[in-house]
């Protein structure tokens, strides 16, 4: 049992071994990233879908950009820039960049994928998070958790100050985004050279 779902009420069987698989964080990122490739190797793009993707994966990179020049992991409670808005702003790029990249395959089968990835990965990180950053902060996290969303930013509501001071060196040296993003680029790219 991992640290992740040590505190989850026990399963056993099948049920216990997709729940770990459903909390493995290394798996939903390498997942992710490899979903993105395989949608580029086997895309056939239409070039409108791939028009309209480009501002949505650009949109998703600068999000997680955005996001990890604010957020210093387990350390301190982000509440500025991006997370202002959502809790988890890098899922929220996460899903943008996944779903870009289905667009500009061209595919329809990529749509379901991508859902049923996200389906299987994001609420138990979600969960796991919520759970993480509400033991470390406590009532700061209840406080934030409670007035903030998960995924989407409320259209209505309160206004929220994404000002703060965001930083290249935490985005770079403790988070790696940009070289993430750069990779992430170059492979959506690469789909305009299938055309």
């Amino acid at each position: 049992m991992s640290n992740r779902t040590e505190p989850l009420p026990p399963l056993t069987g099948l049920r216990h071994v997709i729940r770990e698989m459903r909390y493995h964080e290394a798996s939903r990122q390498w997942l992710g990233f490899i979903l993105c490739i395989i949608f580029v190797a086997v895309a056939q793009p239409v070039e409108w879908a791939l028009y309209v993707s480009t501002p949505i994966v650009v949109l998703g990179v600068c999000v997680r950009l955005w996001a990890s020049g604010f957020i210093m992991k387990n350390k301190e409670l982000a509440t500025n820039g991006p997370y202002a808005l959502v809790r988890h702003p890098l899922y929220t790029g996460n899903i943008l960049i996944v779903y870009a990249f289905a667009g500009a395959s061209g595919l329809w089968w990529t749509f379901i994928v991508a859902t049923i990835f996200f389906v299987f990965y994001y609420p138990p990180a979600i969960e796991y998070e919520d759970r993480k950053l509400s033991k470390i902060f406590g009532d700061a996290w209840q406080d934030f958790g409670n007035n903030t969303p998960a995924l989407m930013p409320s259209l209505g509501g309160r206004d929220r100050d994404v000002s703060g001071n965001w930083s290249l060196k935490t985005s770079m040296v403790a988070n790696y985004e940009p070289v993430i993003a750069v990779l992430l680029l170059a492979a959506f790219f690469f789909t305009y050279s299938r055309l």
